[in-house]
């Protein structure tokens, strides 16, 4: 086989579960983040001759993700619903219990499906995968502004419909 394509096959073996998790906070569908990953694959499989030697190939993977959902989203405008399960990151285990855990993650869930495919991907990006501003405005291709004004009206609007998810943003008893 030829070692490119082996090389290839590593990475898509190694970070496909990475790429879904944070497909699926982009989309808020098990079934669209599926889609948006195998379509940035497509890409970067296109493009592996040339990343595979910069080491350059999640990085450009999440961009590809990042451009097609915000491709996406203007050009869809159905309503979403959030079937499926968020796929969990591998290892540790939390100090939540499961019934702590169960009900975080659907409040999280919920609040989340109230929000913009826009503002889920700024919130995504800014927190999820710790992105600057100007990190976020260039993966998105918008400006520093509109992920500014989508990062405070998405953090208010969860504040306002998940009051319950307060905990998150306190840390010894100082807000973040």
């Amino acid at each position: 086989m030829d070692l490119l394509l082996t090389e290839f096959d590593l990475f898509v073996r190694t970070r496909t579960p990475a790429l879904l998790r944070s497909a699926y906070l982009l989309t808020g569908d098990q079934h669209l983040a599926e889609d948006l990953v195998q379509s940035a694959l497509a890409r970067t499989h296109r493009a592996w001759n040339r990343l595979h030697e910069t080491g350059n190939a999640e990085a450009y993977t999440r961009k590809v993700m990042y451009h097609l959902q915000v491709s996406w989203w203007r050009r869809r405008r159905v309503a979403e619903s959030m079937p499926g399960d968020m796929p969990e990151p591998r290892g540790g285990e939390s100090a939540l219990d499961h019934a702590q855990q169960t009900t975080l993650r659907l409040t999280l869930r919920a609040a989340l499906s109230r929000l913009s495919p826009k503002q889920r991907a700024v919130l995504v990006l800014r927190f999820f995968e710790d992105r600057t501003e100007t990190e976020a405005a260039d993966l998105l291709g918008v400006t520093v502004g509109t992920v500014k004004s989508q990062t405070s009206k998405a953090l208010a609007k969860l504040r306002s419909v998940a009051p319950e998810l307060a905990e998150l943003y306190v840390t010894e008893g100082t807000a973040r």
